[in-house]
């Protein structure tokens, strides 16, 4: 085997909207209400091997905008990047795919959400940065201790 096959590769072959909805089960009604909503964002982050070499990670956002009890609006995007990830050594796998490969994903996810309920007529809704180290860490850490992350809810990060 040639010296340049055992090289390390890292490529985006890809990245793309997966999903995306918007739901607004109150409306017109709702819109008529004058009370600052509540907004709940929830993050998810999975991987995939597609084929040798090459994953699917996805980053999957559900914001829940609330006016009491009843729902403003709800968005959910699913944004996933196709990478091809070669000649890495195993303990660096991890790391890559659950903090690299989602933090290059997850800008393309904001955008998409934020336009999405700028479009439906609302102002706009920022999702925050998003520290993925920490969430890969915490998400370690659970299943290390035999729980899962955020509370026993479904976790953080998934791999397939």
């Amino acid at each position: 085997m040639a010296e340049q096959d055992l090289n390390p590769v890292f490529q985006i072959q890809r990245v793309y909207l997966k999903d995306l909805s918007l739901e607004q089960p109150n409306s017109p009604q709702i819109l008529m209400e004058q009370s600052q909503p509540a907004v709940e964002i929830n993050l998810g982050v999975a991987v995939e091997g597609v084929a040798d070499g090459l994953f699917e990670v996805s980053v999957t956002a559900t914001v829940t905008t609330k006016l009491g009890e009843r729902t403003l609006f709800l968005v959910e995007g699913k944004q996933a990047g196709i990478f091809e990830i070669r000649n890495l050594p195993d303990e660096q796998m991890g790391p890559v795919l659950g903090i690299a490969c989602p933090g290059i994903v997850y800008p393309y996810l904001r955008g998409n959400i934020s336009d999405v309920i700028t479009r439906a007529g609302f102002p706009p809704v920022h999702l925050a940065e998003v520290n993925f180290q920490a969430m890969y860490e915490a998400q370690q850490q659970a299943q290390a201790q035999g729980g899962t992350p955020n509370g026993g809810g479904s976790p953080i990060i998934t791999q397939a």
